[in-house]
């Protein structure tokens, strides 16, 4: 028998596994994001303005009753005094070109310049996460919120339209009448597919934020960017260009309104979006990832 005896392992001694620090997952980090906009004005503003418009649009409505919209959605507009599931439908037209890509903005602009301004991306990133980590949750909370605005738009616009005109069937752009729980289900689908080109601009919104970080200047940025799309749109010569602007696919989801589906300007919308959001993507992550944080 050998004298040398291993020496016992003492019970209370760390193991290597033990003494290495967790990594919190990056839907921790997205817990922890969702958290600060739940405790900023600015989210509340944006939702506020998200449900109000469509409650003025309701009581105008019931004021002002047959007022004639005129536009694409003609064949929906002249219903809304029969049908409150047409009053979503007009909301979302009226909300779509300017007012919701405002309201993603306002955090999209605001979800990474604002660290700068308190001091605060130092802190994030000593919590042992990584820059990666980081930005996912910051872009995947922007997504959340703007996809909140959108539907606290639509849940308000269909309340008050259907307590005013009741819950009917309508007539979509074919001239086909569907049942009206059919028509509240394209009503939600309407608001999701129009989603993929919103998402574009918070995402430009996010790139803005990274790289300006003045929250700001991202904001006014990324409506800019919305403004000028359509000064573009509008210049005589360049129509065709004009399905390849990211303006243009916010009227992709009048392609659920027909009877059948008419599925091309939705998947067209979806691969000319990803060409305007993965690049603002990839130049945000890594602008992210060089930046230097030691100031704070």
């Amino acid at each position: 028998m050998s004298t040398l005896e291993a020496s016992p392992k003492p019970e209370n001694a760390p193991t290597g596994a033990a003494t290495r620090v967790r990594r919190p997952s990056t839907l921790t980090v997205l817990r922890w994001e969702l958290r600060k906009l739940v405790s900023q004005k600015r989210t509340y503003l944006g939702l506020g303005l998200s449900g109000l418009f469509p409650l003025i649009f309701v009581v105008f409505e019931n004021v002002h009753q047959g007022h004639d919209h005129g536009g694409n959605l003609s064949v929906i507009s002249s219903q809304i005094t029969q049908s409150g599931l047409a009053a979503p439908v007009l909301t979302l037209e009226f909300l779509s070109a300017f007012m919701l890509p405002l309201i993603a903005s306002l955090v999209a602009g605001d979800i990474v310049a604002a660290e700068d301004g308190n001091g605060t991306l130092k802190t994030i990133l000593t919590r042992s996460v990584d820059r990666g980590q980081v930005f996912a949750a910051k872009t995947l909370a922007a997504c959340i919120y703007a996809a909140l605005a959108v539907y606290v738009s639509a849940a308000v616009a269909t309340v008050g339209g259907v307590a005013s005109w009741g819950f009917h069937p309508v007539e979509t752009l074919s001239g086909s009448v569907v049942s009206a729980p059919k028509a509240l289900l394209l009503v939600f689908a309407s608001n999701a597919i129009y989603l993929i080109p919103l998402l574009a601009v918070v995402a430009f919104g996010v790139l803005l934020s990274t790289a300006t970080r003045n929250s700001a200047a991202s904001v006014v940025g990324a409506v800019g960017f919305v403004i000028l799309i359509y000064i573009v749109s509008a210049i005589p010569g360049l129509e065709s260009i004009q399905p390849y602007l990211l303006t243009d696919q916010f009227a992709n989801w009048h392609g659920l309104l027909r009877t059948p589906t008419d599925w091309a300007p939705i998947w067209h919308s979806l691969w000319v979006c990803a060409l305007y959001a993965v690049p603002a993507l990839v130049a945000g992550y890594l602008v992210f990832l060089r930046r230097d944080v030691a100031g704070g």
